[in-house]
């Protein structure tokens, strides 16, 4: 009897699907060749793939849409009864489906564009990103200077997508929205776009997932659970699938309300679509086109929050509106303090806070090493830290491989974020270490050249869970992350070395003034008797510039001393070098 096939014989499985169906889909790119430069492919076969998707979906209710187009008037209520008879939130009440426009390939233009004008309003706005009048016009010679030269390409186009079955029945929602992304990569690695700032590999989601709703599952597994789930930065909706997936697999009957903001059409538009065929009882309003820093898209909390914002993005164009919320105190989302304007990273740790539900919420989100020390005492970066232990908010922090990115190969950590802890976690910060839990990939994909495997994800995932120390998790206080930053003075002396005096004491020397970080958990004079008055015996501290700080230097924590190669061996690696040097010079001269 063979074995069963192992979750991550699925996974490997999943992703050689995904590849497949993603390369079959771009290779259509090669009718563009020509008119379409490489780095503008994308922007046809994906808002084709986006209408084959839906036309692929509304084929079987075709008729019965139909039916009911010729039988009602146009009324407030005609609407509904066109959904109704599709069995989704939108229609399309054009006679044409791909399968008939290439029946009638001399009237392909008109026949196509009545095609997209029967859509319901929701779907043509989403098509309006995509500008397909535009491209219309290209497929079709307009645009081309040497009209001898001009090429018809909409109807090879239109007739190759038709030849691919892209309904739910053959490619799922989550595997749909994978093929999106693996061609949006293609499409941004062809002009070294940033790939990466749509793109999260699907192991990192798995391992947020698994940990987002870990100590929730009693919870979710209940009958007539209702939840929401929110991305500030959704891109084409990958996480919110993911989760969507995860909470079905243990309770297919949850009830699962999908939310996410986007600032780039496409994608915005690919995540909208994914949304309206899951029929996600959200609403049409569950995904916003918007800048979710500047334009906050949601006056309400969520459950859950996930995300991966882009790191070291600059807010310095938004400096205004952004410096006028956090003014607003604690109605507003920045409140506790604004990072330097290269790197928006905090910023959107605060928003996710801000949408937090007070009754218990929990977050996922991602980042790169900035957030964890950035800033001295006083500093945005450290108000906000501060903000966030203070408020006992950090349940944990895990360091994940190098390289797992598509577009970076820095450190990237998985910050855990609770305002219901459990009692075991009140008071507590996790820091695991999972940087060596990696496999190297055959072949990289960008900057990509290691992946998580699914042990690492499980192994992971049950760490935070035990809530246990061991070689690659430790538990500390809250209180361990602070300091307090003091300022040492000397005295100004004069020419003779003389201490000078201003008022009866000692004038500081600005030229000799220092800072100290004292650790909360120590008292800051026996510190300063011990690591500064030996060196420095006419020192004191200035306590009026005394600030508060908070870091999490993760990797000093999981730091290993590795002592250096002791002199006599290295003598005796110098004498081999030197007898094999000698050895193959005498070989040359023989």
């Amino acid at each position: 009897m063979s074995n069963p096939t192992t979750k991550q014989d699925e996974n490997q499985n999943l992703q050689k699907n995904i590849k497949e169906n993603a390369t079959l889909i771009w290779n259509i790119a090669d009718i563009l060749r020509g008119t379409y430069k490489p780095h503008e492919y994308g922007n046809v076969i994906i808002p084709f793939t986006v209408l084959r998707r839906f036309d692929c979906v509304l084929e079987k209710t075709k008729e019965a849409v139909l039916e009911v187009d010729d039988k009602h008037k146009p009324s407030p209520l005609k609407t509904e009864f066109l959904q109704q008879a599709s069995g989704y939130p939108f229609y399309n009440t054009s006679n044409y489906t791909f399968t008939k426009l290439i029946e009638d390939p001399n009237n392909i233009v008109s026949n196509f564009k009545d095609y997209l004008n029967g859509f319901s309003e929701n779907i043509r706005e989403i098509l309006d990103c995509f500008e397909l009048e535009n491209h219309i016009n290209r497929l079709e010679g307009g645009n081309q200077k040497n009209k001898k030269n001009t090429k018809k390409l909409l109807y090879p186009i239109i007739k190759e997508f038709e030849n691919k079955d892209l309904h739910m029945d053959k490619i799922s929602n989550i595997e749909m929205g994978y093929i999106f992304e693996e061609i949006i990569r293609r499409f941004s690695e062809s002009h070294n776009a940033d790939a990466g700032q749509f793109y999260t590999p699907r192991e990192v989601i798995e391992l947020m997932t698994n940990i987002l709703f870990l100590e929730d599952e009693d919870i979710l597994s209940k009958d007539n659970i209702t939840t929401s789930i929110y991305d500030p930065a959704c891109g084409t909706g990958g996480m919110l699938s993911a989760s969507e997936e995860h909470i079905k697999s243990f309770n297919q009957d949850a009830e699962l309300l999908l939310y996410g903001q986007e600032i780039n059409e496409m994608t915005w538009a690919i995540c909208q679509s994914d949304l309206l065929i899951k029929n996600n009882n959200t609403g049409l309003d569950s995904v916003i086109l918007g800048d979710t820093l500047t334009e906050d898209g949601f006056n309400r909390t969520f459950d859950y929050i996930l995300s991966n914002p882009p790191f070291g993005g600059k807010w310095s164009d938004d400096k205004t509106k952004i410096e006028a919320e956090a003014k607003r105190g604690s109605g507003g989302r920045f409140s506790a303090g604004l990072p330097a304007t290269s790197d928006s990273q905090m910023l959107f740790l605060q928003h996710a806070i801000s949408k937090m539900n007070p009754n218990g919420a929990r977050v996922a989100i991602i980042h790169n090493g900035s957030p964890l020390f950035n800033g001295d005492a006083g500093s945005g970066e450290s108000k906000i830290r501060q903000h966030i232990l203070e408020q006992d908010l950090l349940e944990a922090i895990i360091a994940l491989p190098n390289d797992i990115f598509y577009n970076t190969g820095i450190a990237s950590y998985i910050w855990v974020l609770s305002n219901k802890k459990e009692q075991k976690r009140k008071g507590k910060v996790q820091l695991i270490n999972a940087n060596e839990m990696y496999v190297r990939r055959r072949k990289s994909l960008g900057k990509k050249r290691n992946d998580i495997p699914e042990s690492a994800i499980n192994t992971i995932a049950k760490i935070y869970g035990d809530f246990v120390e061991n070689e690659i998790s430790q538990i500390f206080d809250n209180s361990e992350f602070g300091y307090t930053q003091i300022t040492v003075e000397r005295p100004k002396r004069d020419e003779k070395g003389e201490i000078v005096y201003k008022k009866g004491k000692p004038e500081a020397d600005s030229e000799l003034r220092t800072t100290e970080n004292v650790p909360f958990k120590e008292e800051i004079q026996e510190y300063f008797a011990r690591e500064v008055l030996p060196y420095a015996p006419d020192a004191w501290i200035d306590e009026k510039k005394n600030k508060i700080g908070y870091e999490i230097p993760f990797t000093r924590y999981f730091y290993k001393y590795t002592p250096p190669t002791p002199s006599d061996k290295i003598l005796q690696e110098i004498q081999e070098l030197e007898e094999q040097i000698s050895y193959l010079s005498k070989k040359v001269l023989e």
